[in-house]
């Protein structure tokens, strides 16, 4: 059949095509999908509820062609009369070489930043670990440790309040100034973990300073079909256990629901040579959503509450200066113990509630408006080693340190309609107010925080570029609450500042990509870091704060380039920043003895610092069924005041791994094995040099290399349903090492080998 071409004389050019991209399978709307007409060469990408529409266009037959990473191609004829509602169905490609990678897409950050996201099988692969585990598989995303259970995400070396952590579009407020103050967030209700590399002030506000990780769920099912998922994991060191289920559907055409939980169960970790006592966890996690849409009003209730118990690892916690520096100088536990799932003291309790209404209404004239509003409640409870001496029911199940933080969010945001078809844009107004409630021993003071914002950024698009300009004006208000010799004193500080970005996209060609960005952040000093003045025992330290520190300002550089051909896929990323008014924890010259036990010091220090290095990953298909992937990512942070460098930053590491799909096997699907290597430097770039003991207690620890296996497969169970399975072996050899980035590496080695099963039950 012939393809006509009607001209402007015939008919009018007034004709739109439009639909939603959905999962064949699971019948979710799909993202960022490129929609485009092939014979005009003229398309778009569908919005986050997989909707799209084509403009402009005339009368005649067109090929509308739908595609995405990971989703093979389709090709659809469609006669356009005037108007045409178009809705496509993509199935899951079983490429290999996207099966197994980390993928770089635009996200809900400008364009032209570095963005990667773990989604798909690459996620399942990941099922059961922490936020912080999940996304080590991301080049230059690390963690930093306490002890074997708690993990922080490292975004090119920084951490904590430098990074923001948007739990389903809300701002994650907890305690996240402490390095053992894991995120309150379970993995499993995601369907995708973004994380955007470098300053993103301009969008989400101050303290975004190191980059954001989004945690994304699914959106809320459109179809009366109830369906879920179960998921399985066990683990040998450990014996660790994890459960979680999530069920899904709609009410008439107009409504639909999810409800999820997990929990977790696990027992004492085991080095290559010894058992780390009481470093168990217990975990109850649930989740629910409620959402109404129609044609011009979106609106979703959710609620979630993650609960969790964490064991201290107790060989961290020393009653004399002379045991301390006899562990380190020996480098192990002064007791060791076998294993078990009880949690005694120390341990940390936390509870995090979070309340969230979004809703979104478009107007006729083409614009929408959105307004989120959420409460969060942090509760964290952390007991000491030492009971007190009180030793009644009460004094027992009180604990030395009790932080209950509430924060109060609200989001308003404009985006207005493309205009001419190639700039389009947003302003909004966002602020948060907090107040924190402490009991116990002293460590930080109460406070109250106001904080206000406002921002507009535009893109514009030009053929093969596109570029794009924020600007962000943040207010931050904060009052203090504490008792010197006993004596209430209220300080009042107030910090003001601005944050901007300038970034470009050129698109070389199909599958060639190189991006700009050009930005400045801040953010100010945290109670913490300004009050803090005792034992934290959660991270084993002694911590002094300085109420003179000034807010930090930073000035970010990314360039990047992505390449992805057939069997071929390449990023290279390099970032310079700097900081102005750095705060870090300095380590002291002398442990410190208290009569709760001897503690390395640390205090709160200012200076100014500069963050360099480089991201880069390579996937290429060796052979018809072999593929093979590498990551390298390099480091280098210095105290330019100083000239030397700054202690706790990650150090360089490069990752290998090959993969082989058999396909179908012995009456089993989608079947591959796995081998790959970690290499870890040690970490020489520390004051003093790598040899010495004076800048952090004892000299980092050497390098080290660890083999992992891994493999899976399908198991067919009817014809529209199966069992994924997956199998991972990690330290494979038992290899003794530590890691600099631990916390605990003066005490005791990290984790021996561990084998983990998970099973996936989709229904």
């Amino acid at each position: 059949m012939g393809i006509l071409f009607p001209t402007f004389a015939q008919h009018p050019c007034d004709c739109f095509i439009k639909g939603v991209v959905l999962d064949r399978d699971s019948r979710q709307p799909i993202p960022g999908a490129a929609v485009f007409i092939k014979e005009l060469q003229k398309g778009t990408l569908t919005d986050a509820e997989g909707h799209y529409r084509i403009d402009q266009l005339c009368q005649g037959q067109y090929t509308v062609v739908s595609s995405i990473l990971g989703y093979k191609q389709v090709a659809q004829s469609v006669t356009l009369v005037h108007t045409s509602e178009q809705n496509v169905l993509l199935t899951e490609d079983d490429i290999h070489l996207q099966d197994v990678n980390v993928t770089a897409q635009r996200a809900t950050a400008l364009s032209s930043q570095t963005v990667s996201q773990l989604e798909g099988k690459a996620l399942d692969q990941t099922r059961g670990q922490s936020l912080g585990d999940a996304l080590r598989t991301v080049t230059g995303v690390t963690t930093l440790q306490t002890g074997s259970s708690i993990a922080k995400p490292v975004i090119h070396g920084m951490h904590s309040n430098r990074i923001l952590i948007l739990n389903n579009g809300i701002r994650q407020e907890g305690q996240q100034w402490g390095s053992e103050h894991a995120p309150e967030i379970d993995p499993f209700v995601a369907n995708r973990l973004t994380v955007i590399k470098g300053a993103a002030g301009v969008r989400f506000g101050s303290d975004a300073i190191g980059g954001v990780i989004l945690v994304e769920p699914a959106p809320l099912p459109t179809t009366k079909t109830v369906h879920g998922e179960l998921n399985l994991a066990g683990f040998t060191n450990g014996r660790q256990g994890v459960a979680s289920l999530q069920t899904e559907g709609g009410f008439g055409k107009r409504f639909g629901w999810r409800v999820q939980g997990t929990l977790k169960r696990g027992g004492n970790i085991r080095t290559p040579r010894y058992f780390l006592d009481n470093t168990g966890i217990s975990e109850q996690n649930v989740s629910a959503a409620l959402g109404y849409r129609s044609a011009r009003l979106r609106s979703e209730l959710y609620y979630s509450r993650f609960a969790t118990r964490l064991g201290i690892f107790s060989g961290s916690h020393i009653g004399s200066l002379s045991d301390l520096q006899a562990v380190l100088e020996k480098g192990e536990p002064i007791v060791k113990s076998g294993f078990s799932y009880a949690i005694n003291r120390p341990y940390q309790q936390i509870v995090h509630d979070l309340l969230k209404w979004k809703t979104d209404w478009k107007l006729a004239s083409g614009g929408t408006w959105s307004l989120t509003l959420a409460r969060q409640l942090d509760d964290r409870m952390e007991y000491d080693l030492h009971r007190p001496r009180n030793d009644s029911l009460a004094a027992l199940n009180r604990p030395e340190l009790r932080f209950r933080l509430t924060t109060y969010t609200g989001d308003l945001i404009f985006e207005h309609k493309p205009l001419a078809n190639k700039l389009t844009g947003s302003v909004g107004i966002s602020g948060f107010y907090q107040f924190n409630i402490m009991n116990g021993r002293p460590l930080i003071p109460n406070f109250r925080t106001y904080n206000a914002g406002i921002f507009w950024i535009e893109k514009l698009k030009l053929n093969r570029w596109e570029y794009e300009a924020g600007l962000r004006y943040d207010y931050r208000h904060m009052q203090v609450f504490r008792y010197e010799n006993r004596v209430l004193e209220k300080p009042l500080f107030v910090f003001r500042n601005f944050s901007g970005t300038v970034g470009a996209t050129y698109s070389i060609n199909d599958q060639w990509t190189a991006r700009f960005n050009a930005g400045t952040s801040w953010r100010a000093p945290n109670v913490s870091e300004l009050f803090s003045d005792g034992v934290h025992h959660g991270a084993a330290a002694y911590e002094l704060g300085d109420r003179t520190l000034q807010p930090e300002v930073a000035y970010n550089l990314n360039l990047s380039t992505e390449y992805t051909g057939k069997k071929v896929q390449a990023e290279v990323g390099l970032f310079y920043n700097t900081i102005r008014d750095y705060i870090y924890l300095k380590p002291q010259a002398e442990p410190v003895l208290t009569i709760r036990g001897a503690f390395p010091a640390f205090k709160y220090t200012q200076t100014d610092a500069l963050y360099a290095g480089l991201d880069a990953s390579l996937t290429t298909v060796l052979l018809p069924k072999l593929s093979g992937t590498s990551k390298l990512s390099l480091l280098r942070v210095q105290d330019v005041v100083l000239d030397q460098p700054i202690v706790m930053t990650p150090p360089n590491r490069w990752e290998n791994s090959l993969r082989y799909d058999l396909g179908k096997w012995a009456g089993l699907q989608d079947v591959f094995v796995g081998a790959g290597n970690l290499w870890v430097a040690r970490q020489n770039r520390v004051p003093g040099g790598p040899r010495s003991a004076t800048s952090d207690f004892i000299p980092p620890p050497p390098a080290y290399s660890l083999w992992n296996l891994t493999a899976g497969f399908a198991i067919p169970v009817s014809e529209k349903r199966q069992l994924d399975v997956g199998i991972t072996v990690t330290n494979l050899f038992n290899t003794v090492y530590r890691d600099y980035m631990n916390r605990f590496r003066y005490y005791a080695d990290d984790p021996g080998r561990n084998a983990s099963v998970r099973l996936k039950w989709k229904f």
